[in-house]
């Protein structure tokens, strides 16, 4: 499965084309894509207008959302934060810190558009779709 980020998710509904949005369009009904509740919330949460809040919502709601954190994940996500931040990187957010650590845990792959997760690409072995 792909996790789809809220980076591209919001580049993909502003209807910006760039390497992850065709990517992102041209994968509808080939591979499975996802998103997690916290990818939902971030993207909802930047609808300014209630048409595209409602059409976003439906469009992503037919996709499979997987619900975290769980306090398991919280741990994992914690030490991955700790091993990066005891290597010199600071990660910027708790999301993304969450979002990396699923997708590591459950070995999905992630579409973004957000450097913050290069280090766990580089140092915690994410996958990552590469465009």
């Amino acid at each position: 499965m792909v996790i789809i980020d809220s980076s591209v998710w919001i580049d993909y509904f502003h209807n910006e084309a760039n390497d992850q949005t065709v990517w992102l369009e041209a994968s509808f009904g080939l591979r499975p894509l996802g998103l997690t509740n916290l990818i939902l919330c971030e993207v909802l949460q930047g609808m300014r207008h209630e048409r595209r809040y409602r059409g976003a919502l439906i469009q992503l709601s037919s996709m499979p959302i997987f619900d975290h954190p769980g306090t398991g994940l919280a741990v994992a996500s914690a030490a991955n934060y700790r091993t990066l931040r005891s290597q010199g990187i600071t990660v910027r957010t708790t999301i993304d810190c969450l979002i990396a650590t699923f997708c590591i845990l459950e070995d999905h792959r992630l579409l973004h558009r957000d450097h913050d997760f290069d280090s766990f690409e580089d140092h915690l072995g994410l996958k990552v779709v590469k465009v």
